[in-house]
């Protein structure tokens, strides 16, 4: 099997990319609505449809696509002889995913609040939270095409 993951290395890296880049589109989408949402009244239509608009992006468009960004990317790093493990740079680039996993699950807890009514966070908060996924992509991209260690 190993043959076929090799042959098949670039298909598997195309998917992993465009995969990659629709979780980040809603990592750094999702973030911004949340800005608008905390500045409309509670229960009023328009936060209403920006619950809506919160839940059909993160479980119809980031959600499968992180699912999909870490599956791909775990079978990139099990195709033999494409990884040398004994790098740092790939450990680093490792804590950073998990870091946007963490940051896509606070962001669930954030539209959970949301959902009830119940968010606790100020506009300014989700200002300064929109530019962190940002920052982890730099990291990401950086670790990985350079591999500076």
């Amino acid at each position: 099997m190993s043959a076929w993951l090799i042959a098949a290395y670039p298909w598997i890296k195309s998917l992993h990319i465009v995969s990659m880049v629709a979780w980040m589109a809603g990592l750094l989408y999702l973030p911004r609505l949340y800005v608008y949402h905390s500045m409309a009244p509670v229960g009023s239509d328009r936060s209403e449809i920006f619950k809506i608009m919160e839940r059909r992006l993160q479980r119809g468009i980031m959600t499968p696509a992180m699912i999909a960004t870490l599956g791909f990317g775990l079978v990139l790093a099990g195709t033999p002889g494409r990884v040398d493990w004994r790098m740092g740079w790939i450990w680093a680039k490792l804590a950073l995913v998990v870091a946007l996993g963490a940051f896509h699950y606070a962001l669930s807890r954030w539209r959970d609040a949301f959902s009830t009514n119940s968010n606790i966070h100020s506009t300014r908060f989700f200002r300064i939270v929109n530019e962190l996924p940002t920052l982890v992509l730099i990291g990401i991209v950086l670790l990985v095409v350079v591999k500076p260690f």
